[in-house]
């Protein structure tokens, strides 16, 4: 009888730092675009150049973040990365107090609260194999992703119901909170990694090559990024401007707006729990390629709610909760295959490889809808987000892994793709 992913050493400290840090994002996730849309009365393209500063550092060093993490412990490069991001985000409540908060101080914190995420996320993802045997990986990424969406179908009422009390930067405080206890729960957990003696180790570019290599030459991972790139750079275009639409458009207030989110996370967290199951049932191919069919579909509905104002609350909702629920049940499934696809060694390289892709299209995603936004308009810029997220679709519902009950790994692929693991990065 399989032992349960909770009687895995350190997972539960890891959950409960996770689950913190993802509250206190929550928070800041609500508080940071209504200070500037509110306080500040951010343009369409200020709110670009907001959204372009906070993802725009995977773009910029998540290649060379991979091969340094393979080069160091991963905890504790993600302790480090909460302490970076707890001290940033403490400058907005300080100047706001101070009564000197402009929008590029936004655009700073965000920017370095980004980089600092490069890492912490690089590392993450290549922790839980590392933390967890095999077996129990899927189970581990199901069991945080229902954390994380619990999170954020709290996170946003809590916010809200602050909002409501208290100033919106003081709200940030929560999420200087959040940061500080996931640190403090990471340095508790006490992990076998090795990493690599120095004498192994080749020069930068080549083992930043190898992981990219990796990635290109796996038809499977060619396919998860040209979907997760395409509807990413969909989706930060129609949620640049969604805080816009919804604030300022509908008129709808701050703690409505935060319900609205609470309500969509509903639907991630039904997703999260339910992936693995869907997987088992349906198959992880179909899986992957029906929840891309649908929440690109659903999409359509966040614009579609500031043309039909009467019907614009339930609208969004609806269209969150589903996107919500199919998002969450492809990042499973598709998170979970590459890292049992991946060699160990090069767990951080192949997760920088693909981040620097999908998360690099979001900058580009969000500077292109403040440029929109201006010179069309709010709800036209959002429309034409829905369309080129509707581009993912086509790279998994014309595959051969369409079918496939059961997604390859590395033990399958070992004989077939010999060329794509150098000598030196053999799997552990």
């Amino acid at each position: 009888m399989r032992r349960s992913v909770w009687r895995q050493p350190g997972f539960t400290l890891l959950w409960a730092g996770e689950g913190t840090s993802q509250l206190g994002a929550q928070l800041a996730g609500i508080a940071m675009p209504i200070i500037a849309v509110t306080m500040l009365q951010a343009t369409d393209a200020e709110m670009g150049f907001l959204g372009a500063a906070q993802t725009a550092a995977f773009l910029l060093v998540g290649l060379p973040a991979g091969a340094w993490l393979d080069r160091m412990r991963k905890r504790h490069v993600m302790i480090v990365a909460d302490l970076v991001r707890a001290a940033a985000v403490a400058v907005i409540p300080l100047l706001a107090i101070l009564g000197h908060l402009e929008i590029w101080h936004l655009v700073v914190v965000g920017g370095v609260v980004g980089i600092a995420t490069v890492f912490f996320d690089v590392g993450y993802q290549s922790f839980v194999p590392v933390l967890v045997d095999d077996d129990h990986v899927g189970d581990a990424n199901g069991v945080l992703e229902a954390t994380a969406q619990t999170m954020r179908l709290g996170g946003p009422a809590i916010a809200g119901g602050l909002l409501g009390l208290l100033a919106a930067p003081v709200v940030l405080l929560a999420n200087v909170a959040g940061f500080l206890v996931s640190a403090l729960a990471l340095s508790g957990i006490r992990d076998g990694e090795v990493v690599r003696p120095r004498h192994e180790r080749r020069n930068l570019f080549v083992e930043i090559g190898e992981g990219i290599r990796f990635v290109a030459g796996n038809d499977l991972l060619r396919r998860v990024v040209a979907t997760v790139a395409l509807s990413n750079l969909g989706s930060i275009i129609v949620y640049t401007l969604l805080p816009i639409a919804i604030l300022r458009i509908l008129g709808i207030d701050a703690f409505l707006f935060g319900v609205i989110m609470s309500v969509g996370a509903i639907g991630g967290l039904a997703g999260s729990l339910l992936a693995t199951r869907i997987a088992r049932a349906i198959g992880e191919g179909p899986a992957i390629t029906w929840s891309t069919v649908v929440f690109a579909v659903s999409a359509s509905l966040l614009p579609l709610a500031v043309l039909v104002p009467d019907a614009a609350v339930a609208l969004l909702m609806v269209g969150e909760a589903i996107f919500g629920f199919t998002v969450l049940v492809f990042n499973i499934v598709q998170v979970t295959a590459r890292q049992r696809l991946c060699p160990k060694p090069l767990l951080g390289r192949m997760n920088a490889s693909i981040r620097t892709v999908v998360w690099g299209v979001m900058p580009i995603g969000a500077l292109v809808a403040g440029g929109l936004g201006t010179a069309l308009g709010t709800v036209e810029a959002m429309w034409i987000g829905v369309a080129v997220g509707a581009l993912a679709i086509p790279p998994f519902l014309l595959s051969r892994f369409r079918t496939m009950r059961a997604l390859p790994t590395r033990l399958a692929d070992a004989q077939e793709q010999p060329a794509e693991v150098a000598p030196g990065d053999a799997a552990r």
